[in-house]
């Protein structure tokens, strides 16, 4: 599954082009419509079910990590083809997802694509970073998806030779919050100013304090200024006040405003650099105004030939992977060998291994292609979007829910049945405001990768719109791809309600929900949405058992810790579906328990016009004590008078707000995830 970093806080908006056009729909063909905001900023196509979150928010990763597991999805593949890796918001994922393993829950495994070419150096400097930052050190060694025995990375082998390793390279680092920036430089006869050139991202509002120490970190403070409003790319100017002798300065911005960045020399060959205080490599670019000159002379690290440790290096990182080239265009029908592509139109190429043996395809949700002019922004007419299908587009008002193009796309790779499918994707929520693009020039306004519901890719819940279709139109493809295991019945047995439990011990089998994921969430959200506040994780139910006799149904539940008190609210909710179909009751559930409990009967009701409205039907047993919970509801009253049958349920805890689908993803703890279901057959 591709996946993406992008989503920070502290930027401009967000602004939905959803939200925009639905109040603006002008604004389409008028760059110039204040409802836009700034060009060059991120757009959103839609809001996620989960809000505006920024990549770092830990509440989101967890759960991304449960949905893609529960999809069936091994490993998703982090987009790196802008050259930027993501540091902070990967790393963050890696450390929520190596935490839900420790605690025996399932994630998927990681892997990179690199850029698709090498221009400037950015596919070898990627797969440096990547390479010194997380697999030499061997950090999150659990998460490294392995294919033919090393870990996967989707990078042309060229990348890694030592000319290539060798080279420097100009790219921004960007200035995190709290943190600093320096460059130490020695200067050889007197000085009146220095500076550097600093990428705001097209941003607004940016700024920094700069400062300058003689004689390096910590050393004497001899200028400060604070910057605000720094254009993008900007040079800025430290003046020291007066001319400064000859020697060794330290240069150093902090106490960034907005996002910020400083242009700098990365490669194997600079020296002098901070970040936070501790040296790194490369080499920030400098700008010098020496004494009695009219404007500064700029400082870059020169160029050096690869030397015998960039030879080793090279050998060793072209040792280390598994590589296979990132294919970028959409319609090759005859691609090299060992390449992969990540999104390709229908009927999609099969992409071979080395030795020519079948080995990927891609699936996708859209294209952001059209049939006359090719490769094309996604808000461009004629893009091959959700409903795209048969060589055109579904024009129908509801298409966009049925997920044409999604199903063409498995259709065609569930007939060449692959070892790989690629599927393109899941948090692709923004796309660049742009006048101009390519060959393209506005109007309409330009968003490449992602525009409005139609013509986007993402399979992760949207809020409103499509919601969670595309995402269990994913989970039945994949079942079809990958296959199930068969579901075995409940054994039959006579529970006693009597609050020990060893009577469960023999009933298999055993339904089992992931520990930890109560957690709750207070995070910041993308822009200057947020905070993301959720406090209703509560009992974090791991078990559940069904068993019945000729009278009763029996049920068992066990959470992690000890139960809170019956009187809580929407406590310890079971669903049960005892017609086939979902065609009855509400989202398929004719009953639900313990809507009203008691101190030994607890409530049984029934479903109301389908709707979230529930009428007594009769007082049931139960028995609750510690950390579990045990309770009979007679066959006659759910209707099973005779065998085989068959029961879907779901224990739901404190999910509850609006009465809709949205409260199992979102709220308390439900069991199993979302809208899943635990299904019990009844045999003879």
């Amino acid at each position: 599954m591709f996946y993406f970093l992008t989503l920070e806080h502290g930027l401009d908006g967000p602004f939905d082009n959803s939200k925009i056009l639905l109040s603006h729909p002008e604004a389409l063909n008028d760059i110039q419509n204040p409802a836009w905001g700034p060009l060059n900023t991120s757009h959103h196509w839609g809001e996620p079910l989960f809000g505006y979150y920024a990549s770092d928010d830990r509440w989101v990763l967890r759960k991304h990590a449960q949905m893609l597991a529960n999809a069936g999805v091994d490993m998703v593949v982090f987009d790196n083809s802008n050259a930027v890796t993501y540091d902070k918001a990967r790393n963050a994922l890696c450390e929520e997802w190596e935490d839900i393993r420790r605690q025996g829950g399932k994630t998927p495994q990681i892997a990179f694509l690199c850029p698709f070419g090498n221009p400037d150096g950015i596919g070898t400097l990627t797969l440096d970073e990547l390479y010194d930052t997380l697999y030499e050190p061997g950090k999150f060694s659990d998460l490294w998806f392995r294919w033919n025995g090393k870990p996967l990375v989707l990078a042309d082998p060229s990348y890694a030779n030592a000319d290539a390793l060798g080279k420097a390279v100009r790219r921004p680092a960007e200035l995190g919050t709290g943190s600093s920036l320096g460059q130490s430089v020695t200067v050889d006869r007197p000085i009146r100013a220095v500076g550097g050139e600093f990428p705001t991202w097209a941003t607004r509002d940016s700024g920094f304090t700069m400062s300058l120490f003689q004689g390096g970190p910590g050393g004497l403070l001899i200028a400060s200024r604070h910057f605000d409003n720094v254009s993008d790319n900007a040079t800025v100017m430290l003046d020291a006040g007066n001319v400064l002798p000859r020697g060794h300065y330290y240069l150093e911005i902090s106490h960034a405003v907005g996002k910020i960045g400083w242009w700098s020399v990365t490669g194997r060959h600079g020296d002098g650099a901070y970040e936070a205080g501790q040296a790194t490599s490369g080499h920030r670019i400098i700008h010098v105004l020496y004494d009695g000159e009219a404007a500064p002379v700029t400082l870059f690290w020169p160029e050096s030939r690869p030397g015998a440790k960039d030879i080793e290096r090279a050998k060793n990182i072209r040792e280390f992977f598994t590589f296979r080239s990132p294919i970028a265009p959409y319609d090759l029908t005859n691609p090299p060998r060992g390449a992969w592509t990540w999104l390709q139109n229908y009927p999609q190429a099969v992409q071979t291994n080395p030795e020519g043996l079948k080995e990927q395809i891609s699936v996708g949700v859209a294209q952001n292609y059209n049939a006359s002019t090719h490769l094309a922004p996604m808000s461009f007419p004629g893009a091959f979007g959700r409903s795209y299908h048969d060589g055109k587009t579904d024009t129908r008002p509801d298409a966009v829910q049925y997920g044409f193009n999604f199903a063409e796309q498995w259709k065609r790779a569930l007939q060449v049945d692959p070892p790989f499918v690629f599927v393109t994707g899941w948090n692709e929520w923004t796309a660049g405001f742009y006048d101009k693009w390519d060959r393209y020039q506005a109007p309409p306004a330009i968003f490449v990768d992602e525009f409005n519901e139609e013509n986007s890719r993402d399979i992760e819940p949207m809020r409103g719109g499509h919601g969670d279709d595309y995402y269990y139109q994913l989970v039945a493809n994949e079942r079809r791809y990958k296959g199930v295991r068969e579901l075995p019945p409940v054994t039959a047995r006579t529970i006693r309600l009597d609050g020990r439990f060893d009577d469960w011990q023999s009933v298999q089998p055993e339904y089992r929900d992931a520990f930890g994921d109560t957690v709750h969430r207070n995070a910041p959200g993308f822009g200057h949405a947020g905070p993301y506040v959720n406090d209703t994780g509560r009992n974090d139910i791991v078990a559940a058992k069904v068993s019945y006799d000729k009278d009763n149904v029996y049920f068992y539940v066990r959470t992690k810790d000890p139960l809170s008190p019956s009187t809580d609210p929407d406590w310890m909710l079971l669903y049960l579906s005892t017609k086939p179909g979902n065609q009855t009751g509400w989202l398929g559930y004719d009953f639900v328990v313990n809507r009203l409990v008691g101190v030994r009967t607890t409530s049984l009701e029934r479903s109301v016009d389908r709707r979230y409205s529930w009428e007594k039907v009769a007082d049931i047993r139960y028995v609750a004590r510690a950390n579990e919970m045990e309770l009979a509801i007679p066959r006659s009253v759910l209707g099973v008078h005779s065998l085989p049958a068959t029961i879907d349920f779901k224990w739901a805890d404190h999910c509850f707000q609006k009465g809709d689908w949205t409260d199992f993803v979102l709220n308390g703890d439900a069991a199993p995830d979302d809208r899943f279901n635990y299904r019990a057959t009844l045999q003879k």
